[in-house]
């Protein structure tokens, strides 16, 4: 069993138009998400071994503050082919993932992400998955299980959606608790 976490970034910030894509950082909404996204990924129990990361800032600023558990607990490959990258890309990479990970997270971007997330669905929850569809909002997550010993033999079509998690319903919760 393999499974697979598809993590868009934090909310990025459009304040200095001058600044390349690639290098815009996270805005303040963001930076205030990501941990947000990362206590839920640990009282989930959903800390992967393995991250495949953008090199794009938003992307590395959203794995770094998720928490200190993805620094020490997952090794994690920064990859500027994952800067926009299609499904083909993401599939691909996943194909070269080592064997011994058998949880892995990808933070990317949209619209690569979402289409790649819908490409994967194979089963699971029908609702979850017209969620995803509708909107894949920044700091989103999905959630996706492969019954496959070998992340070589996943194709598309073949997951099933466990879950599909944004932030604004865990800091609903948190403030209903």
């Amino acid at each position: 069993m393999k499974t697979l976490l598809l993590l868009r970034h934090a909310k990025s910030s459009w304040s200095d138009p001058g600044r390349a894509d690639h290098d815009r950082e996270l805005n303040r909404r963001g930076e205030k998400a990501a941990p947000f996204m990362g206590r839920y990924l640990r009282e989930s129990v959903l800390v992967p071994d393995l991250v495949w990361c953008s090199t794009a800032a938003r992307a590395v600023q959203t794995l770094g503050l998720l928490g200190r558990d993805f620094a020490s607990h997952a090794d994690v490959i920064y990859s500027q082919d994952l800067y926009m990258a299609g499904e083909g890309v993401l599939l691909e990479s996943l194909h070269h993932t080592h064997e011994d990970a058998s949880s892995v997270m990808f933070i990317g971007h949209n619209p690569g992400l979402e289409l790649f997330a819908q490409a994967l669905f194979g089963g699971g929850d029908e609702a979850l998955r017209d969620n995803m569809a509708r909107k894949y909002p920044t700091c989103a997550l999905a959630h996706f299980e492969f019954d496959v010993e070998n992340w070589g033999d996943i194709k598309l079509g073949s997951g099933t959606l466990i879950g599909f998690t944004k932030v604004k319903d865990l800091q609903a919760v948190r403030i209903g608790s």
